[in-house]
């Protein structure tokens, strides 16, 4: 009975061409060959099986298993919900956050590279079949139900208790370095006009980040640091809003989200609350001057989960898919075959821009190697030999602070850089909206004044506009 579900098919064949064969009748050598084909089959499924059975009893000596999640540590927060008044609202814990709860002595550096290689574990019930349990491999935003249990490699009792070296003082050139950044300041909100190559957020091996840097040297006259209320990729420049206030950070997150949960709502709107244009130099042109893209997107897992990446996927056919909605047009197109695109994301996924560039539109980004690695290849004008030992010697320049260098990594050199930049993001005047109003729960953003903010391009960036457009 242990191999009904897996195997029933081939025991019932195997037993039934058994009793044909004890009656007598002659088989042919065809169906000779097969029952044998199907008998060694059968044993390598039974010996597999057994060797499953066995690691999965040894599952205790390669695990370490922490406390099942409580009951309390997935509904304990009220909340206000329009209309309802103080009600309890759901707080899912997930498979970061309760690992972070029961493992506080781990680096959360190391928690993000256990996620990334797909080495953190779910302890699933036993099978109604074989009556064993079954570990499952589960993401950092995993949501948990009371009574579950994660499991973390033993190797992470050996590690050593981390040193937490205090972070090195800024130097005077680094601080004035990141206010220079500064395009756009208020009571409520401040813009930085984000550098490539220096990332938004911390993590193994980065140094510095400019959360941390901003949280460092952009408090001005405030008590508390700018926030973070969005992303962007490492090597992508442009304009990034941080919060001053937690009020208004509040606020901002909720703008973000909302134009994510509402872009199909608001596809065809003349004035959107919230609005990103980006501007991209592709290769090639698509077929249309502008349009919209409507491909969802999904997260595979490549090199023995080592890394994943984003590509598009069919809704119907993985539920773990994400709508993905762009809006582009044509900037201007030049000889050499390079088109600038501007592009409206109404969504806010990972990757979003860079894939929809590559696998919609058929025009992958310049510089983006991840996705468009073989467009590149095809293109026959850059040399992509050492591709990644040539980033890691731009970023050793040290032309600015920070090991960043601004200047390389045009069209016109053998390795160019990322060409993706946000140029402009229009929003809502929050500081002008909560001096005006009493509680801003009240408050209809769409009638507030629009606050519009422009990003120059960086110097690489700029040199390639004006090559092809000279």
């Amino acid at each position: 009975m242990i191999f009904k579900f897996k195997f029933g098919l081939v025991v019932i064949c195997f037993v039934k061409k058994g009793k044909t064969k004890r009656r007598g009748c002659k088989l042919k050598p065809v169906m000779r060959l097969a029952m044998a084909a199907q008998t060694e089959w059968m044993f390598r499924a039974l010996s597999s099986g057994r060797r499953h059975l066995s690691a999965g009893r040894q599952w205790e000596e390669k695990w370490l298993t922490l406390p099942p999640v409580a009951a309390s540590a997935t509904v304990e927060v009220k909340g206000k919900r329009k209309g309802t008044g103080n009600e309890l609202s759901s707080t899912p814990t997930t498979a970061l956050k309760w690992i972070v709860r029961c493992c506080p002595n781990l680096p959360v550096s190391l928690l993000h590279k256990l996620f990334r290689l797909r080495q953190v574990r779910l302890l699933c019930p036993p099978d109604m079949d074989t009556q064993h349990q079954t570990l499952k491999r589960v993401a950092a935003k995993y949501t948990l139900n009371a009574g579950d249990r994660i499991l973390l490699p033993q190797s992470v009792q050996q590690k050593p208790a981390p040193t937490h070296k205090p972070h090195s003082p800024l130097t005077p050139q680094q601080i004035n370095f990141i206010r220079t950044l500064v395009i756009y300041k208020d009571p409520a909100i401040l813009v930085l006009n984000k550098p490539p190559g220096m990332p938004v957020q911390g993590g193994i091996n980065i140094k510095h980040s400019l959360d941390v840097v901003a949280a460092a040297c952009l408090n001005y006259e405030y008590s508390e640091p700018p926030r973070l209320v969005h992303r962007l990729d490492r090597d992508c420049s442009g304009i990034l809003v941080m919060g001053r206030t937690q009020t208004s950070t509040t606020v901002l997150h909720s703008i973000f989200r909302e134009k994510t949960s509402r872009a199909l709502d608001n596809i065809g709107e003349e004035k959107r609350i919230l609005q990103r244009r980006y501007w991209a130099l592709v290769l090639g042109c698509p077929r249309r001057s502008k349009g919209l893209v409507t491909a969802s997107l999904g997260k595979v897992v490549v090199d023995n989960g080592k890394s994943d990446r984003i590509t598009v996927v069919d809704n119907s056919a993985s539920l773990s898919s994400q709508h993905a909605i762009t809006e582009y047009r044509v900037l201007a197109s030049s000889s050499q075959g390079y088109t600038w695109l501007e592009l409206s994301p109404l969504t806010g996924r990972k990757h979003q821009l860079r894939v929809h560039c590559a696998e919609v539109l058929g025009t992958p980004i310049v510089g983006d190697y991840k996705y468009g690695w073989q467009a590149h290849r095809k293109w026959g004008g850059f040399d992509l030999s050492n591709v990644e030992d040539s980033c890691e010697e731009l970023l050793k320049e040290e032309t600015l602070p920070f090991g960043l260098n601004l200047n390389n990594g045009s069209i016109s050199e053998n390795h160019p850089r990322l060409h993706l930049h946000c140029k402009q993001i229009v929003l809502p005047n929050i500081s002008q909206a909560l001096q005006n109003v009493q509680s801003f729960s009240n408050c209809d953003l769409s009638l507030v004044e629009g606050l519009e903010l422009v990003a120059d391009l960086p110097p690489y960036m700029q040199r390639s506009w004006d090559v092809t457009n000279g």
